[in-house]
């Protein structure tokens, strides 16, 4: 809000009001960042999927990656977001540990990961069904996360009744597709942010 102030000092009745900008409108200017975002998921998408059992280590480091741009999306969101920027802020801190985690003992990494990857495809879908209903306001896309996360959801339970072996493979395979559904998700929404711009 504005006021212009007379010579007298004293304020007139000329007021300016603006809206405040929408979530979209800010995060406009970074529609870009987004759909670099995407590209990065998939081709780490490409990169996982083309591995086999010996590239445990590589395969480590690669998780930590994606972890890592995803606490940078958290971190984004949370510089743009109006409201509920202690979500994003969380979830990019937990991202940011995750990856860290990783880096520090990627064969570690992957052994955790395949004995634990029911629970973390059941976290990622929680999330991003969170994140579609969150979003859902902002965005007409919101669908694509709730239908991703469903999908997760449905993939950790199918997971969860499997033998370590069987869940290693299967971690190669995920992980790219977990990779790939992101990728996809950040590029259609980053030409939905230009296309509102």
């Amino acid at each position: 809000m504005q006021v212009h102030v007379t010579s007298t000092g004293m304020s007139d009745s000329a007021f300016v009001v603006r809206e405040e900008p929408q979530i979209e409108e800010k995060a406009a200017g970074f529609w870009w960042l987004y759909l670099v975002f995407g590209i990065a998921w998939i081709i780490a998408s490409l990169v996982v999927l083309q591995f086999d059992g010996a590239s445990v280590a590589t395969v480590g480091l690669i998780v930590g990656v994606m972890f890592s741009v995803a606490a940078a999306q958290q971190f984004v969101l949370m510089a743009v977001a109006e409201s509920m920027r202690w979500l994003w802020g969380i979830f990019g801190v937990l991202f940011a540990i995750a990856a860290i985690i990783c880096f520090i003992s990627p064969q570690n990494t992957f052994v955790a990961l395949a004995d634990t990857l029911g629970f973390l495809f059941l976290g990622v879908g929680i999330w991003w069904m969170i994140r579609a209903f969150v979003l859902k306001a902002a965005t007409s896309a919101w669908w694509l996360d709730l239908v991703a996360g469903m999908l997760m959801v449905v993939l950790a339970f199918w997971t969860s009744g499997q033998f370590f072996f069987e869940k290693a493979y299967t971690l190669l395979v995920f992980a790219g597709i977990w990779a790939l559904m992101h990728g996809i998700t950040d590029i259609v929404g980053a030409f939905r942010i230009r296309n509102a711009r």
